[in-house]
């Protein structure tokens, strides 16, 4: 085969979906398909709601401790902005280029607007209720209040006054408009005061937009004498007296007159903007893209607004003008109690109030990392050549063990090359850092940066830059492409050759998120993975599109047909009456052709155990379609993020014999972007005790011992947390941590 000729991004991608292969999957012996009903899908958006609706629930759980419900409050916040910013802006935009199409479960993109608009505001409007009517008298009992400007003592007023003038009255910026001024843009997700003034000299009206400043906190700590602080800055975090908490917005509006001197302010409401915040960038080639991509941030600043959120009371003229100047439908209007934008209450579930925390959990080092005896703390080269070690993060320590590994790689003579991928890095990487140490010290360090993963666009721009500055040499992946995998591979100089040292991964290389993400993580030095990775890394970073991988399935090529091939084997093994069974956790499924799949091999007999954390599309438990399809989700004080992928047979040797059972870990979900669209990698586990853990990892999840929601064939999800007496079932997560604290022999 000639190399890839230079073809536009469109043909390329095409091209390298019909040429990223190794052998060919299996064939499936042939068999008449029974039809399947229309209907068999459930909407992608109105199950992404759904799985914010569990997050909410949290929230509303009384048994779930004080601060945290705060903290999923302004997590289902932040959750709905990106839904917003992101999906409903797609829908819409979609609609207006005229490139909608009926889904695969039968909704018109108009149609499932209307959905998402019922949804949305049944769910902000529950929201509300639940910090007003559950979560601020319960704060309130504890001693922390949230308060408005009305309800503070003058003594109290008085020093926020000294605070306005001192500290916010310098940053704001009023903004008239009339003839001479007009309407003026107002940038997504900011708070504003929209302000109704009249001139006493002259009777007339005017209209004003004052912007809360972004970088200043959302709430103003006032403590027990009733001094103003930032808790981010001061001791408010620290303190264990009583404590109120005033919106910013309040303080600004009750001294508006310093911003409108000589004007009568007549009233003032707060309002909110969501705009299509989506990147969508066309690249030639690899060199356009970083300054493509930065002229596309710069673009979608500036991208239509998608929702308008008003406080309630809001007068019908303000109403009317906000809605007409920024040109949204009434279906895009949000009337909700003040105060906005709860992403803000972080502020208040930062207290240091332990009480009302969950019990502080420190990861531990993984086991066999932690026994190894050498003139170094922790070898990590010495214990994987031991053995394969399989981490499960944050129970395993992130910094004890992938941290370490490129730490030790960078600064050991012997190692010769780095390689490595970088989707999502926090802003003060120590991966970053070890890649750096390792190019200035002579070692060949390749890091491919996916500058355009969502909203750390600009993050990984700076990186990148950094990167090459120190002599790394950076890639962008495939043209046409998003790079999604997570691995990392060293190559050293040992004494009997040449030794590959693998990671291949669940979750990105950020040490933050690994603290609050489950995750699962393979560090290898077997040579087929080595070898694997040395392959796809060519293909990424050179031209490499006939790589054959052995422990390896790679998208977007494999990884759908591969599963699907799966899937099939283990409706063969239960028609010809043998075991079968299937167990899949995902954060997502979607892909139409993997859940045809599933449904047939539940119409031959197949167990299939399915825990999804956020979106699914697949109907469980329908009479006929999926009966022995069981669908669990489970949500905790950690973000489930791991994929596995489970089954009763592997095949081995001859076509017509098969071994078992076959585990693989990875960083795809079942959605069309992770298996069309990116270049994602499963790896399959080799150890036997690796793939009972995994077994037993999605069995936990799936037990009707264990809290979780459920899937009914309906399409709604059911929360199962109790028993029949009423007694709490087990959380998964605490069981977890509880395995990592129990002594090990």
């Amino acid at each position: 085969m000639t190399d890839v000729p230079l073809l536009g991004a469109a043909e390329l991608a095409a091209h390298i979906a019909e040429h990223v292969a190794d052998e060919p999957a299996p064939a499936v012996p042939s068999r008449t398909l029974r039809p399947l009903p229309d209907d068999r899908f459930g909407d992608r958006e109105l199950s992404w709601l759904a799985f914010n609706q569990r997050v909410l629930e949290l929230a509303e759980d009384e048994d779930v401790p004080l601060l945290e419900r705060v903290r999923f409050l302004a997590i289902f916040a932040s959750n709905l902005d990106e839904f917003f910013m992101v999906r409903v802006a797609g829908l819409k935009r979609r609609i207006a280029t005229g490139l909608a199409v009926t889904g695969a479960n039968g909704l018109t993109p108009r149609e499932e607007l209307e959905a998402i608009s019922v949804q949305g505001h049944a769910l902000m409007e529950r929201h509300a209720r639940v910090f007003t009517d559950q979560v601020q008298p319960a704060l309130a009992a504890e001693g922390i209040t949230t308060v408005r400007w009305s309800d503070l003592g003058p003594g109290e007023q008085d020093r926020l006054t000294k605070y306005f003038r001192k500290r916010l009255f310098p940053v704001l910026t009023p903004l008239a408009v009339d003839p001479a001024h007009p309407f003026p843009y107002i940038s997504g997700l900011s708070l504003n005061l929209a302000v109704s003034l009249v001139n006493p000299a002259s009777g007339k009206e005017h209209f004003a937009r004052v912007k809360v400043p972004p970088l200043l906190p959302r709430y103003l700590a006032v403590d027990a004498r009733g001094k103003p602080s930032v808790p981010d800055e001061h001791s408010a975090s620290r303190e264990r007296g009583p404590m109120s908490f005033v919106p910013i917005e309040d303080v600004i509006a009750e001294h508006l007159y310093y911003l409108f001197p000589g004007m009568d302010v007549q009233e003032f409401h707060t309002f909110r903007v969501t705009r299509n915040e989506d990147v969508e960038v066309e690249e030639d080639d690899a060199e356009n893209l970083l300054k493509a991509m930065e002229k596309e941030l710069l673009r979608r600043r500036f991208g239509p607004p998608v929702r308008l959120e008003l406080a309630a009371g809001i007068s019908d003229r303000v109403h009317r003008l906000l809605t007409r100047e920024l040109r949204v439908g009434a279906e895009d209007v949000y009337e909700l109690p003040a105060p906005l934008d709860a992403t803000g209450l972080n502020v208040i579930a930062d207290l240091d109030r332990p009480e009302l925390h969950y019990p502080p959990f420190v990861p531990a080092t993984h086991r066999h990392l932690a026994e190894v005896e050498s003139a170094t703390p922790t070898d990590v080269f010495a214990a994987i050549r031991a053995r394969d070690i399989l981490l499960h993060h944050p129970y395993d320590s992130f910094s004890t063990s992938v941290q370490q590994f490129l730490e030790q790689a960078a600064g050991d003579p012997a190692v010769l090359a780095i390689k490595q991928t970088l989707y999502r890095t926090s802003g003060d990487s120590p991966i970053v850092d070890a890649l750096i140490d390792a190019a200035e010290a002579g070692k060949q360090v390749l890091a491919l940066v996916e500058i355009k993963a969502r909203f750390d666009e600009q993050n990984n721009i700076d990186w990148a830059r950094k990167l090459e500055q120190a002599g790394v040499h950076v890639v962008y992946g495939i043209v046409g492409l998003k790079t999604h995998c997570k691995l990392s591979l060293v190559v050293r100089q040992e004494s009997d050759g040449l030794r590959r040292y693998s990671h291949v991964g669940t979750g990105n290389y950020h040490p933050k998120t690994a603290r609050l993400y489950t995750d699962l993580g393979l560090l290898t030095c077997d040579s087929e993975v080595g070898q694997d990775l040395t392959r796809l890394f060519n293909q990424l970073s050179g031209y490499a599109p006939r790589s054959r991988f052995h422990r390896l399935l790679v998208a977007p090529r494999q990884i759908r047909t591969g599963l699907v091939e799966r899937i099939e084997r283990e409706a063969a093994a239960a028609r010809a009456g043998e075991e079968a069974w299937i167990k899949i956790k995902v954060n997502s499924m979607v892909d139409e052709a993997v859940i045809d799949a599933l449904y047939r091999a539940s119409g031959d007999g197949v167990p299939i155990d399915i825990n999804v954390r956020g979106i699914c599309a697949l109907r469980a438990g329908v009479s006929g379609l999926s009966e022995t399809i069981r669908v669990r989700s489970v949500l905790g004080r950690f973000l489930e993020h791991s994929r596995i992928f489970a089954f009763a047979h592997a095949r081995g040797g001859p076509e017509d014999e098969f071994t078992g059972p076959e585990v693989l870990i990875g960083s795809a979900d079942l959605m069309h972007r992770n298996l069309d669209r990116r270049v994602e990698a499963l790896v399959r586990i080799a150890a036997p005790d690796h793939v009972a853990d995994c077994i037993e990892l999605v069995d936990l999840a799936v037990a009707d011992t264990t809290a979780s929601w459920w899937a009914e064939p309906d399409g709604t999800w059911t929360r199962h947390h109790r028993d029949a007496d009423g007694e709490p079932l087990a959380d998964l997560q605490s069981l977890l941590i509880a395995r990592q604290r129990r002594p090990r022999r």
